[in-house]
């Protein structure tokens, strides 16, 4: 069995060497090889020295391509078009593997004789935060007990471990309209088919939190982001619509008695705010980001 270490990257050269170092302390216990492939979202090739850097000491082997349209949904189907193995892992180039991370994603993968499993991604704040950041939960993501199935709406790519058959049959694998979200409706699409996902709770990794991530506007353009590509998934419906038109007044009204009640309650609000207001922008074809990634 071999399983290909996918990692999709933009501009952060010094958290991908980072992550690289820990790839290549992957114990296997002889259960399976791996390999790395690494898809540079940047046009600049901005990666490029850090991966042949890695690669000409490294004993793990890594290839390197470039998707130059920026968007994430491509360049993961670029990291699955040029993977070879039985196994594809995701991981996200701000985030990092315990040695055994591999080793306990392929084995609960066997055990469970599904066709993926999911980890968790605990935040790892290099600096201290503000206390409402922390208070507020904003960088805390659900768990679940090891063998839960999975819905698609927990579906994720940042800490994942799919059979390479998962893919057949489906090009490409993420829809490029997808500026986030591409990972939920892949699970979406996959789940209709079949295909089962487990949860394995030991198999963790940790995401660098940096001090942009806790600015008020990143929270905020992210949300709006979110809520505008809500539009393309098949669920949405007028539904949906009213909900956010009830949505956005409300939380306008109760903004400011929550910021009274502490600025991790106030950003809560704010942030699902922006995700209402977001969604109602889109329909009336207005995008306040226009960037593929919020990263500032």
């Amino acid at each position: 069995m071999h399983v290909c270490v996918c990692i999709c990257t933009y501009r952060r050269p010094m958290l991908l060497a980072r992550l690289l170092e820990a790839l290549a302390c992957q114990e296997t216990e002889d259960a399976f090889t791996y390999s790395i492939v690494v898809a540079d979202n940047d046009a600049t090739r901005s990666s490029e020295p850090v991966v042949q850097a890695f690669g000409a000491s490294a004993a793990v082997s890594v290839r390197y391509d470039v998707e130059p349209r920026r968007n994430i949904a491509l360049a993961r189907n670029k990291a699955i078009e040029i993977a070879k193995g039985d196994f594809i892992a995701f991981i996200d180039d701000d985030e990092c593997p315990p040695p055994r991370w591999l080793l306990t994603l392929f084995t609960a993968c066997r055990q469970y004789g599904v066709a993926g499993v999911l980890g968790p991604v605990r935040p790892r704040f290099e600096e201290s935060p503000p206390r409402w950041v922390v208070t507020g939960k904003f960088y805390e993501r659900p768990t679940y007990p090891t063998g839960f199935v999975i819905g698609w709406r927990q579906g994720r790519t940042g800490n994942v471990l799919l059979k390479r058959d998962v893919f057949d049959g489906d090009t490409p694998p993420f829809r490029p309209e997808f500026l986030t979200g591409e990972d939920q409706d892949f699970f979406r699409r996959m789940i209709e088919r079949g295909h089962r996902f487990v949860w394995c709770e030991e198999a963790s990794v940790q995401e660098v939190v940096p001090p942009v991530r806790w600015r008020r506007t990143f929270m905020m353009r992210r949300a709006l982001l979110r809520g505008g590509v809500s539009l393309f998934h098949p669920t949405f419906g007028v539904r949906d619509v009213v909900k956010s038109l009830v949505a956005v007044p409300a939380y306008l009204a109760l903004l400011p008695l929550a910021l009274l009640l502490g600025q991790a309650r106030f950003m809560t609000y704010v942030v699902k705010l922006c995700d209402h207001l977001g969604r109602l922008l889109a329909l009336v074809r207005i995008k306040p980001i226009k960037q593929a990634y919020v990263i500032e």
